[in-house]
């Protein structure tokens, strides 16, 4: 009786212990159990994108019930100050939207995790990519963020409004003096020529057009020693203001993200720019049909570059990287996902979504794909990630872009102070910790005018 007593009494004690252990569930198709999962996400963006990226984790979590994914996201600015606490006390989430502009800085403090290991073991699956793409957010040999799709600037109008102005469309071929010339047609007529160049994009751009970079290879230096370019530049900006050809700076003091408020929107302008997964948006808003312009020459084959849109990034911190990493996968693989995505952050690197998608997608992403694949014919390769001070630098020029732009200091005067603070900030070493304003002086400018 006595072992039958001890037999009991181990099923018994048999019995609670499994009641202490955490319950498992099985992902659809798998025969070994897998234990729950909570990973967090953060990324920036408007209301397309940010329910496009829920749909895409419900479509995830559907097929994967043990991964639970909360998430967070806000506008461009926004986000960059929210996340500088969770680096600064390395609780970032698992998975992090990340910019090409931060890149070097968050890496460089051991914050992302090297996604290569992953990429080899095909856990992120990246079989029918371009490896140069794959690559492109590599740093001293650690891939630091999965690009989840390809960019390209260019500008965008409405042809209606160029007809009514009597102005002829852009080609392939036009400059820049082409475009100043369709501002000779607009004076006193109200309307703009064209609305915000984001200084540190459009400069940059105007530099490789010339064979130089806004870096040195380094990222110690400025990549151009010849101020002229700079003065040429920037001078021509300020007279497009003086001119009102141009958007002043104080109007994005208002609330110009709304489209009722933007003079592009309003038929008062004749082009708008930026990256072009932003013409998806934008197209959307604007209700009438728009059409694509290729950056101004000469010499755009080899000022043009693809860009990635944007990385997904796993934090180092994150106790769930292998998760993160599959997820990371899925969104950049999965059909049925992009189909939902529609290419908003940029056009996919895996050629077999591109050609899955491309058929089915709506007329204005279809502009956007022929226009990246135009671009990858006519372009070159793009410039080294910016450096850990890119931030500050990139608040230095748009802070005496707005004085130019209001006729404060001249363009020579510009020059000479933009090289003095931007050597100052490359010359030093780079910063051991992480601080707030780090990642959150890049001045205030909408996402509509940043990367997308």
């Amino acid at each position: 009786m006595s072992i039958w007593f001890r037999f009991l009494g181990i099923l018994c004690l048999l019995t609670i212990l499994a009641g202490c252990t955490p319950q498992l569930v099985s992902r659809p198709g798998m025969i070994v159990e897998e234990e729950p999962i909570t990973l967090h996400m953060a990324w920036w963006g408007g209301q397309m994108r940010n329910e496009a990226t829920a749909a895409v984790i419900d479509l995830y979590v559907q097929q994967n019930p043990h991964v639970h994914i909360k998430y967070e996201y806000n506008n461009f600015n926004e986000y960059w100050k929210k996340l500088a606490p969770y680096a600064a006390g390395n609780t970032l989430p698992d998975i992090i939207q990340m910019d090409i502009s931060y890149l070097s800085q968050y890496s460089s403090l051991n914050l992302l995790e090297d996604l290569a290991p992953y990429m080899d073991r095909g856990i992120i699956d990246t079989s029918d990519m371009d490896e140069g793409k794959v690559r492109i957010g590599e740093m001293d040999g650690k891939v630091y963020g999965m690009s989840l799709g390809v960019n390209a600037l260019m500008g965008y109008y409405d042809p209606e409004i160029l007809r009514e102005q009597g102005i002829e469309e852009p080609t392939v071929d036009w400059t820049w003096d082409d475009f100043y010339a369709m501002g000779n047609r607009l004076h006193d007529k109200d309307m703009y020529l064209g609305t915000y160049f984001t200084p540190e994009q459009f400069f940059a751009y105007y530099l490789r057009q010339h064979g130089m970079k806004l870096y040195a290879e380094d990222g110690q230096r400025l990549g151009y020693e010849d101020d002229t370019l700079f003065i040429d530049y920037f001078g021509r900006m300020q007279q497009m203001a003086k001119e009102k050809l141009i958007f002043p700076p104080d109007i994005w003091a208002s609330d110009i993200g709304k489209p009722d408020r933007d003079p592009f929107y309003r038929g008062q302008a004749l082009f708008n720019w930026g990256y072009s997964n932003q013409f998806i948006a934008t197209s959307r808003e604007y209700g009438k049909p728009l059409a694509i312009a290729p950056m101004p020459g000469p010499h755009s084959r080899e000022a043009l570059f693809l860009k990635p849109g944007m990385f997904f990034s796993v934090a180092s911190n994150s106790r769930h990287k292998e998760e993160a990493a599959r997820f990371i996968s899925f969104f950049v693989n999965d059909i049925e996902a992009n189909k939902l995505l529609k290419g908003e952050r940029g056009v996919p690197l895996s050629s077999r979504v591109k050609v899955q998608i491309k058929q089915i997608v709506d007329p204005e992403v279809q502009q956007v794909f022929d226009y990246v694949d135009w671009v990858e014919r006519n372009s070159s390769p793009m410039d080294s990630p910016d450096p850990v001070s890119g931030s500050e630098v990139t608040a230095v020029l748009r802070e005496i872009y707005d004085q130019l732009l209001f006729g404060r200091v001249t363009p020579e005067q510009a020059a000479r102070q933009f090289r003095e603070e931007a050597s100052a900030i490359l010359g030093e070493k780079p910063k051991l910790t992480f601080k707030v304003s780090e990642v959150s002086e890049v001045s205030e400018v909408s996402e509509k005018q940043t990367m997308e």
